[in-house]
């Protein structure tokens, strides 16, 4: 279900397109999310995802010498669950390192794919669901596909499905 929905998402992404749009990530932009996931794949949420990430534009106007960057970044997050193990619920920190793929469909409109690599910190107030539970601390990745719209030049708003700690994530944007 949920790789039907990215899939369409991205299809009706693809399907619009605004020729010579000024870039509004490109080289040089950096921009600082902060935002509230809906959904991820740890069930039993007592605490919506949280996160801030950080996207710095390494190259710029790739495509027709005007549109397309790449961007390299970070993300910090954190959820909890009620119920982990048995009964005893977990805090989840994600530490990552993304990049992602930008191309301008329309002005003031940033759309954008991208994966992250992190480390999960997931921890429980009983060390037995740490030793039992098989999957503890760890190496994970994600995928996302994402769009910012910003209001003025410095700031926005944004959305990005994706799999992995969230599954859409919505909040505020920054251009520093």
């Amino acid at each position: 279900m949920f790789k039907k929905v990215f899939l369409a998402a991205l299809a009706l992404i693809g399907s619009v397109s605004l020729a010579n749009a000024q870039e509004v990530f490109h080289k040089g932009t950096t921009a600082i999310n902060a935002g509230v996931g809906l959904g991820s794949y740890y069930s039993g949420l007592a605490l919506p995802p949280l996160s801030v990430s950080l996207d710095y534009g390494v190259t710029g106007n790739m495509i027709n010498g005007n549109n397309g960057s790449i961007s390299v970044g970070g993300f910090l997050g954190y959820t909890a669950t009620k119920k982990f193990y048995g009964d005893a619920g977990a805090s989840i920190a994600v530490l990552g390192a993304r990049g992602a793929f930008h191309y301008q469909f329309a002005p003031k409109l940033d759309t954008y794919a991208g994966m992250m690599i992190s480390y999960d910190i997931i921890s429980t107030p009983d060390s037995w669901a740490n030793y039992v539970w098989s999957y503890g601390s760890r190496v994970d990745w994600s995928i996302f596909l994402g769009a910012r719209y910003f209001f003025t030049e410095k700031i926005g708003a944004f959305a990005e499905l994706g799999y992995g700690f969230y599954n859409l994530n919505l909040g505020v944007t920054f251009k520093l």
